[in-house]
């Protein structure tokens, strides 16, 4: 854990009821933030929450079936009625991936949370469906386009997790070869001239690029 890392903002408590399990799990994600996914427990989040741990099993069974609504929660920052519905797919499948990037890299103590368990609120099932239902209207089918958007998820949760090791310090923990040592090939001199960050706009275009060729051009246009 980062000592230096501010701690982060708690969300505002409901005046009734109490207690929600849309607030519990808000709470839940700024404790994970703040102390890391390992060091949280059910007893740590009741400290927080100013009640019993017990009364967080009301709302949630087990601390698996929290980090569920963590997950949730995070989907819910992408905010995603704000995506451009009215354009492409390609538009709203590059602006998605972009902001699931940015939301869990804002939380890289979560990225884990998020990436161990799929996301079945309704929220995220009408999202899927509605990407799906513009995606069919471009020319693909709806099990292509499923498989396209599986695709682009894997792609960027994977990119996220990579980040969020540096970001928690990793890439202190490793040893890279100095210039003048025999150790420094020509590996070691590429990643010099590059960093974690800069493929993925390179990863994501080519990923688009090769899906719209799919359907033979026409897909990547707009319906």
């Amino acid at each position: 854990m980062n000592e230096d890392r501010p701690r982060r903002e708690r969300p505002v408590a409901p005046t009734r009821p109490t207690l929600s399990r849309e607030y519990i799990a808000a709470m839940a994600l700024a404790l994970v933030d703040d102390i890391g996914r390992d060091k949280f427990s059910m007893r740590k989040l009741g400290a927080e929450l100013g009640v019993d741990p017990m009364a967080v099993y009301r709302y949630f069974t087990e601390q698996e079936a929290l980090f569920d609504g963590i997950a949730e929660t995070l989907f819910a920052e992408l905010d995603v009625d704000s995506l451009p519905w009215r354009g492409s797919w390609r538009d709203l499948a590059e602006q998605y991936t972009r902001r699931l990037r940015d939301t869990l890299l804002a939380h890289p103590h979560a990225v884990t949370i998020f990436a161990t368990r799929p996301v079945r609120s309704p929220a995220a099932v009408d999202t899927g469906n509605r990407m799906i239902e513009l995606m069919t209207g471009a020319g693909f089918t709806p099990g292509l386009a499923l498989q396209i958007l599986r695709c682009l998820r894997e792609f960027t949760i994977g990119h996220a997790l990579t980040l969020a090791v540096v970001q928690l310090g990793g890439e202190r923990r490793s040893r890279k070869p100095s210039p003048d040592s025999p150790a420094y090939n020509l590996l070691a001199k590429s990643a010099d001239a590059t960093t974690h960050d800069d493929h993925f706009d390179l990863g994501l275009t080519a990923m688009l690029d090769s899906f719209a060729r799919l359907m033979g051009g026409t897909a990547g246009q707009p319906a």
